[in-house]
């Protein structure tokens, strides 16, 4: 057996040798219990080396098997960590969920520093280091090149959607050219009647999407009486090339539209002077999402997407990591691989407030997972953040940043975000995610401005939905597969995408943002 080291935290997968499917798996040889790979039959007997175990019901694929007899009260330990308390004494062989488990969160915490216990990443020889990408002028480097309509206000975004669509049909001919990838609109309905911390959230947000290298030139379209005033996005977006932006309001101009797709004439006149270039794979930025998680999601995607953040780490580029209450009852691990002491303490104040944020708007902080994480066999928080994590692989975490803040540092940055699939993904490319790696056990048609990578947990679902899938990681579970060989595959492809290979989401023209609102409305 192969066991991947993390700070606390490990995986264990099978060697290169036998053909058949993976039926059941010991996470960590500190658990007491086993996750189903596949569903299992009331009276079945377990596969070897676990024979001795009959399960005593039905337990679907992804749910957990008690490898021994735990007693009410006794920690549930999966990951080796403890997921929550046993609420009933459970016989070995039995389920273990909902029933008889539940989470042993609450409010904050304190955390003690203990220095960095990250291991040095070393990148393997024979994997692609460089990747086909458009270099702009402030030198980041874009895997798309297209053209974002941008609207400070949800009162502009018919009109800028209205330009989108006019544009694609009256530059239809430069559209087809191979360097100009797309035009497109992404519309909100904020900016208005906003306050404070929020309209400052938005603004932000907005910001990093102006100035994110995926974009040729950005059209930015403003109303003219909006809180989110245009001329204090501009001020907050001077990382561009003025050559590649145009921003007007509304109100101020006889027509908007015909107006808009002036703008869009010109800035594709830019455009198609670019072409793509052999750039490092340094200068990747990968943001790494989970959403609709079942019980292999940590097994299978989310391990994956890891071991890939390891490779971009090793090879000095960006890994953004979200989702902050998905770290709620895992974040030690983080803590422990924190790169200063400076950097332990943004992450203590980042959990530590989002917590607060929970109790202070009167949710418990353990309102996770969500009914469909729940049918995919996630029972507690602690559970599916010890899987969540598992996308930020083994590197040392040399960054935390907040909502509408950008990465600046190579290796792991954590980000300030909600576990919402549209906000967070959003908030991920306003902080520079050129490629988004979203993990799936459920699967989800959602798609986002940066190309969004849909990873399968499971085949079933790879096989259900291939529309919405781009990569199956559960061949991770059949025997004979080589972890690092899949990993290394799985790299090589990604690297094709930033080269321009388009993702399910492109083709099918998913794309959207959100911007989280967590203030006062007017």
């Amino acid at each position: 057996m192969t066991t991947e080291q993390k700070p606390g935290c490990s995986i264990t997968l099978p060697e290169a040798t036998l053909t058949e499917q993976l039926k059941v798996l010991q996470v960590h040889p500190r658990d007491n219990v086993l996750v189903a790979l596949q569903p299992i039959v009331a009276g079945q007997t377990l596969p070897e080396p676990y024979a001795a175990l009959i399960a005593t019901s039905d337990i679907p694929a992804g749910h957990k098997v008690a490898l021994q007899p735990i007693n009410a009260g006794d920690a549930v330990v999966k990951y080796g960590f403890a997921i929550g308390k046993a609420t009933a004494d459970i016989a070995a062989g039995a389920q273990v969920h909902s029933h008889n488990l539940a989470t042993a969160l609450s409010g904050t915490i304190a955390y003690h520093y203990a220095g960095c216990q990250a291991q040095p990443l070393q990148f393997p020889a024979g994997l692609p280091t460089e990747f086909q990408g458009y270099r702009r002028a402030n030198g980041k480097v874009g895997t798309r090149n297209e053209l974002w309509i941008i609207n400070t206000v949800g009162c502009v975004n018919r009109a800028a959607m209205r330009v989108a669509e006019l544009a694609r049909k009256e530059f239809a001919q430069l559209l087809d050219l191979p360097n100009i990838d797309g035009i497109h609109a992404f519309t909100h309905p904020f900016g208005c009647s906003q306050l404070g911390d929020d309209l400052s959230n938005t603004r932000e947000l907005l910001a990093g999407l102006i100035q994110h290298p995926n974009a040729g030139a950005v059209l930015i379209l403003g109303l003219g009486c909006e809180n989110n005033q245009l001329a204090k996005l501009l001020q907050a977006s001077p990382d561009v090339d003025q050559q590649r932006i145009r921003a007007f309001n509304a109100q101020q101009v006889e027509d908007e539209v015909e107006q808009g797709l002036a703008a869009v004439g010109e800035l594709l006149a830019h455009m198609a002077q670019d072409k793509r270039s052999a750039c490092p794979v340094s200068e990747l930025v990968m943001g790494m999402k989970c959403g609709g998680s079942d019980g292999l999601s940590g097994l299978t995607a989310n391990a994956l997407v890891g071991r890939i953040a390891d490779l971009v780490a090793a090879a000095n580029g960006k890994v953004v990591l979200t989702e902050t209450p998905e770290m709620f009852g895992a974040e030690q691990v983080f803590m422990a691989r924190a790169q200063n002491e400076q950097v332990f303490n943004d992450l203590v104040e980042l959990v530590n407030d989002f917590k607060q944020y929970f109790i202070d708007n009167n949710q418990p902080v353990y309102e996770n997972p969500s009914p469909g994480n729940k049918d995919g066999g996630l029972t507690t928080l602690e559970e599916k953040s010890l899987g969540a994590i598992q996308k930020g692989g083994s590197a040392v975490v040399n960054q935390i940043i907040r909502y509408g803040k950008q990465a600046t540092l190579p290796g792991l940055t954590l980000l300030e975000g909600p576990g919402n699939d549209a906000v967070s993904s959003t908030a991920l490319t306003a902080a520079g995610a050129t490629l988004i790696l979203f993990t799936t056990g459920r699967g989800t048609p959602l798609g986002f401005p940066a190309p969004t990578v849909k990873i399968s947990s499971n085949s079933n679902l790879a096989g259900r939905k291939p529309q919405w899938i781009d990569y199956d990681a559960g061949g991770l579970l059949r025997l004979g597969q080589d972890a690092n060989r899949f990993t290394h595959e799985f790299f090589r492809y990604l690297v094709a995408v930033a080269s321009g290979q388009r993702t399910r989401n492109e083709i099918s023209d998913n794309r959207e943002i959100a911007i989280w609102k967590n203030g006062v409305t007017l």
